[in-house]
């Protein structure tokens, strides 16, 4: 082919061939047999022509030309090699270079820019330079030289510290110098991020570090990487080694665990949470049980410790078998924030604490998570392997910017639940229309069932309503928040007058009262 003679067709052509082979082996690559097969001419074929033909050029131009072709010919080649094989220059071979270049400004001089032989020194160091780092350029390891397996459990708490082990082995028979660093998403922060060591011929360590989770929800940590350098540290190469995980990234329970500790002592006014008096006998006997260092006094049971020669204890039931059902709106009006927490995130923490509040008094849970469509349902049922349910169904649930269907929620809810129930609704309510159909829905539940709506309140609505002397234009806020505020204390007046049971707090207010208002629920015997 003569048109092929031109150095810059063939280059073309090379590249054009080169880059058909980094599509079959995209496509391909999996399949050693099929890829070589199709591979084989035109990576042959475009190698020798883009070679040849950067050669030719390289020997062919002179002056300024020449300068920059033999530059891309450089530049080329150590675009290709972080391209195809990862390897890069290291520091050293940076400063290795910069001995030879910076020497050449003395050609610059008078008395040296006349000397015709006076750059062939610089030659020969520059040959030496290029033949010590094409030396230590084969001493890059293969990626078979190494391996990395890490080990974690599958379950994280938001904010809490996740311990993950990465297991390093070197099979090769040279010591190596290494980075290892663990390929976490930005949800989660790896500390400490690197590791820098050196691994022993034929050897293995183990590299523990903490992931903290910035949010809750599924994340895939995909690989590993491995920096590892030359034998003489002129060249560093980079290598990724699959090792799927998945973290699931629970809301932290940290809140549950004070709640049972403060309720075995009998100290739950320490979280708000008010003594109700019980209407009839709830404090049936339920069982005797070994005394814990927590446990009242006024509750061991002295007869059965004499015939034991133990401590014991007796535990007390309320009104039990019971049902609660949660309904959570994940639309648009849960995507305000609240600090660093959305609203919907507020609402799961509280919907959890008192799903353990509630199973704790042997009462039946179920959830029903909804936005323009119908997310998860979790069937209520009793036991506290319940919690493991509801944490896997709303662990990965976030706020969509979407407007939420009411209509399909309650209408699946009345397909799934025809057990009285004590129905309790968050939301947020800021318009006219959904207002209408959550107090015309809850209102169509009373009686059947026990309606609770939750409504969260918006610190932008009632921070200006509640301004002392509110001048200029904070005073026009002042006035439209009022507005606002009277449309909705009708709406929740509109729901008591339908027989709807109401709260209205402030999200991060959410748990206590929403549990204060499940024990007067339970104290009244209105289920």
């Amino acid at each position: 082919m003569p048109f092929l003679n031109h150095p810059f067709i063939a280059v073309v052509v090379g590249l054009t061939l080169l880059l058909l082979v980094r599509w079959l082996h995209v496509n391909y690559g999996e399949r050693p047999r099929l890829f070589w097969a199709w591979a084989w001419l035109p990576l042959a074929a475009g190698a020798a022509l883009t070679a040849s033909a950067i050669v030719s050029l390289a020997v062919s131009s002179e002056g300024v030309l020449g300068y920059f072709v033999r530059l891309s010919v450089v530049l080329d080649a150590l675009g290709g090699f972080a391209y195809w094989l990862r390897v890069y220059p290291h520091r050293p071979l940076v400063y290795l270079a910069a001995v030879p270049a910076a020497l050449s400004m003395l050609l610059l001089l008078p008395r040296v820019s006349h000397d015709a032989t006076a750059w062939y020194p610089l030659a020969l160091l520059d040959g030496l330079v290029a033949l010590v780092a094409a030396v230590d350029l084969f001493s890059l390891p293969r990626r078979k030289s190494f391996s990395i397996d890490r080990e974690t459990v599958r379950a994280a708490s938001l904010g809490q510290p996740h311990p993950v082990t990465l297991v390093v082995s070197n099979y090769s028979r040279f010591a190596r110098f290494v980075w290892v660093r663990d390929g976490v998403p930005h949800e989660l922060e790896a500390q400490p991020p690197e590791f820098r060591l050196p691994l022993a011929a034929r050897s293995r360590v183990v590299l523990n570090y903490q992931a903290h989770s910035r949010r809750r929800g599924a994340f895939t940590v995909p690989s590993a990487h491995l920096r590892v350098r030359s034998r003489w540290g002129l060249w560093q190469r980079f290598l990724d080694y699959d090792v799927t995980s998945v973290i699931h990234v629970y809301p932290d329970m940290k809140q549950v665990s004070e709640y049972a500790l403060l309720a075995r002592t009998n100290r739950l006014s320490l979280l708000g949470v008010r003594r109700t008096r019980k209407i009839g006998q709830d404090n049936e006997f339920e069982r005797l049980r070994d005394y814990t260092p927590d446990d009242n006094y006024k509750h061991i049971d002295w007869r059965s410790t004499a015939r034991r020669q133990k401590l014991t204890v007796k535990d007390f039931q309320a009104n039990q078998s019971q049902r609660l059902v949660f309904m959570l709106d994940c639309g648009r009006m849960m995507t305000n924030l609240t600090g660093e927490l959305s609203l919907l995130d507020r609402a799961l923490n509280a919907m959890l604490m008192l799903s353990y509040v509630a199973l704790a008094h042997g009462d039946s849970v179920g959830l029903l998570t909804f936005s323009d469509e119908i997310h998860n349902y979790v069937p209520p049922s009793g036991g506290m392997h319940q919690m493991n349910r509801l944490l896997h169904a709303s662990f990965d649930r976030f706020p969509r910017l979407v407007e939420s269907r009411y209509d399909q929620a309650f209408l699946y809810l009345a397909a799934h639940c025809r057990k009285r129930s004590l129905v309790v609704l968050i939301s947020n309510l800021i318009d006219e229309v959904n207002a209408n159909q959550v107090g015309r829905y809850l209102g169509n539940l009373s009686g059947r069932h026990l309606p609770l709506g939750v409504l969260l309140r918006d610190h932008r609505l009632f921070d200006p309503a509640e301004a002392e002397a509110p001048q200029g234009e904070a005073l026009f806020q002042a006035a439209v928040a009022s507005d606002i505020l009277n449309w909705r204390n009708q709406v929740l007046a509109d729901l008591d007058a339908k027989g709807v049971l109401s709260l209205d707090v402030y999200p991060e207010n959410l748990t206590t009262p929403l549990i204060n208002s499940y024990l007067e629920i339970k104290a009244r015997h209105l289920l």
